[in-house]
């Protein structure tokens, strides 16, 4: 492939008297435009910018439309004008074998001019070509010959297979990387294999241990019925969940074992046991970790991406006795437009005939009132019933000096007794140029850094002194500087904390949670998940241990693995920010696990084999 090298760039040095040859300028043309395809290619990729629809006109002929194209290496292939061509004398025509073949269009210089060449050595070469004209050609190559390049997919993407079977194969595709507290999705990928008619039907449940399916429970259930496709046709059903704010940095999804079920006409057939889809937790926004996982994408792959042609469309064909007939030119959905910057604004134009604005009420923001520091004074903030502010005063006296200390009144906070942080700030006025009068400021930390941009600051050292079990504090101030004010004001702000001790047993009335599979029979190392319902209660973050040493292991999601011995082994199961809130799983570890065991004891079985407690408040 011409061109395929782009880098390093070279450009002439002139200087006086250099000689100029034809390598000369041969090498200023190729810097100028290796330039311009080298940021072609990193600009705006490989694709159709505009046109180039594919139309059959009849059974033998098509009709490609105008437009331009980018190929893996940056250059421009314009086709200046709609051509009609019989599919018999497009290039590669004798080579398909295929009921499917793809027609490309490629890069192409002709040369042209003939002109007299003056001074040319070989007698038998008088002439040589005086212009080069960049321009296309078509070709046709079977379908599944065509190079499609790098997946960039691949890395970002998890895929596992599901099922497979003559006529359909589906896959569950999801990002490797999720971000905590967003949503994501995971994708069941089904594609028709054969043009055999069939029907297809599959099910399956997913756990999402560290995710939140819609319904708030850490399930899905997935499938098709009676599914149709044409062959090579792919179809997709999208599952969206919340990634939980958990402290890990992985957990997992997976197809739980013995819930998938594929048929085909009616008959079954192979499905994956289990499929585990491992997924990392960011902190960070979707926006910032697609950034950079494309930032990541270094040069050699980016110009290894891809052949130099560039796919137009897919055309199915009919074989008859004499020649190839055109039975459908396929549309392609994987090979779309580049997205120009030029098209921006017509493209949100059309876009707001299918996007409805969401109707934002704003919020309405409600003053508190201020009061002195009086036992009285602390206010509460209606809309935050953590937080409380309000305004204090420290009386000073007649002629303070430096290195006296001063003490507020015991104010009360308003937040009642426990864990209370509280911050001050001292609060003064000063004229505002830009307001023409004066003008409210508080400075929270040492005044000292900003008094020279005001005189009035006081120099002081401040304390305060929470008293937890009275719901109040004490402010302490020194001053560093001899002063002629009398009193002292200071803004404040509390935050109450949550404890162990200021939640009351009625927060727990009526709230317990139970493990979905409480027994499970499992062979030695093997994998499950211990899904979670709430009772209740609203979803909450879970914390799984192990009440014995050489239990196995259990993963901060919920994944049990199993010991290499066998025995019943018990897993705790509890709120983590009410650990009091708890239930109990347990595992039967067997070698060789009967044939009529599924894995799970059924509720008549498992009361005489173990005694499971329960706990309710």
């Amino acid at each position: 492939m011409p061109n395929s090298q782009l880098y390093p760039f070279e450009r002439n040095r002139y200087y006086p008297g250099k000689m100029l040859t034809t390598a000369d300028f041969q090498a200023e043309q190729s810097y100028h435009i290796n330039k311009m395809r080298f940021m072609n290619s990193l600009m705006y990729g490989s694709g159709i910018v505009c046109g180039c629809g594919v139309f059959n006109l009849d059974d033998l002929s098509i009709l490609v439309e105008s437009g331009v194209v980018i190929d893996s290496t940056g250059r421009e292939i314009i086709i200046d004008s709609s051509v009609v061509k019989k599919l018999s004398t497009i290039e590669g025509f004798d080579q398909i074998n295929s009921e499917i073949v793809s027609l490309c269009v490629r890069f192409k210089e002709t040369d042209i001019h003939s002109v007299y060449a003056v001074g040319h050595t070989d007698a038998d070469q008088d002439y040589e070509f005086n212009r080069i004209s960049e321009g296309f050609e078509l070709f046709l190559v079977n379908k599944d010959e065509y190079d499609e390049g790098i997946d960039l997919n691949s890395e970002f993407l998890s895929r596992e297979q599901v099922f497979k079977g003559a006529d359909f194969e589906g896959s569950l595709v999801m990002p490797t990387i999720a971000c905590k507290g967003r949503n994501v999705r995971v994708r069941l990928e089904i594609r028709k294999t054969t043009d055999a008619e069939a029907r297809l039907s599959f099910k399956g449940i997913l756990d999402i241990p560290g995710f939140t399916a819609p319904d708030g429970s850490q399930q899905i259930e997935i499938g098709v019925d009676d599914l149709e496709l044409m062959e090579g046709e792919v179809t997709y059903r999208d599952y969206w969940m919340n990634v939980q704010n958990m402290p890990g940095i992985e957990s997992n999804v997976i197809l739980r074992s013995g819930s998938a079920a594929a048929f085909i006409n009616d008959a079954a057939i192979p499905a994956q046991s289990s499929v585990t889809l491992r997924v990392r937790l960011a902190d960070e926004s979707p926006a910032s970790l697609v950034g950079r996982e494309l930032g990541r994408l270094n040069l050699e792959m980016r110009q290894g991406m891809g052949d130099d042609s560039i796919k137009l469309c897919d055309i199915r064909l009919m074989r008859t006795d004499s020649a190839y007939v055109i039975e459908e030119i396929l549309d392609l959905k994987k090979n779309e437009y580049i997205d120009l910057p030029a098209q921006n604004a017509i493209r949100n134009e059309y876009m707001e005939y299918y996007v409805k604005e969401a109707e934002i009420t704003p919020p309405v923001a409600v003053a508190a009132p201020e009061t002195k520091g009086t036992p009285e004074a602390a206010i509460t903030a209606t809309e935050l019933k953590n937080v409380a502010t309000g305004v204090l005063e420290i009386p000073l006296g007649k002629d303070a000096k430096a290195g006296d200390i001063r003490y507020s009144g015991e104010i009360t906070h308003g937040l009642g007794s426990g864990n209370v942080y509280v911050s001050i700030g001292y609060e003064y006025l000063s004229a505002d140029q830009a307001l023409g009068a004066n003008a409210k400021s508080t400075v929270y930390g040492n005044p000292e850094l900003f008094s020279r941009q005001s005189q009035q600051l006081v120099d002081t050292e401040t304390a305060v002194r929470v008293l937890n079990d009275k719901g109040s504090f004490v402010v302490a101030a020194r001053l560093l500087h001899d002063v002629e004010y009398l009193v002292l004001t200071y803004r404040w702000v509390a935050i109450k904390f949550p404890s162990g001790n200021d939640v009351e047993a009625a927060d727990y009335y009526g709230k317990s949670i139970t493990a979905k599979t409480p027994t499970v029979v499992m062979r030695p190392r093997e994998n499950y998940y211990f899904g979670v319902q709430f009772n209740n209660m609203d979803p909450v973050s879970i914390t799984y241990e192990l009440t014995a040493s050489g239990s196995g292991e259990v993963t901060t999601d919920g994944v049990y693995t199993a010991p290499a011995k066998e025995g019943v082994y018990e897993i705790r199961i509890y709120c983590s920010d009410m650990p009091m809130v708890c239930t109990y799983a347990y595992a039967i570890v067997k070698s060789a696990p009967n044939e009529n065991d599924t894995g799970v004891i059924e509720e008549q079985e498992k009361e005489p084999m173990i005694q499971i407690p329960e706990i309710k408040l």
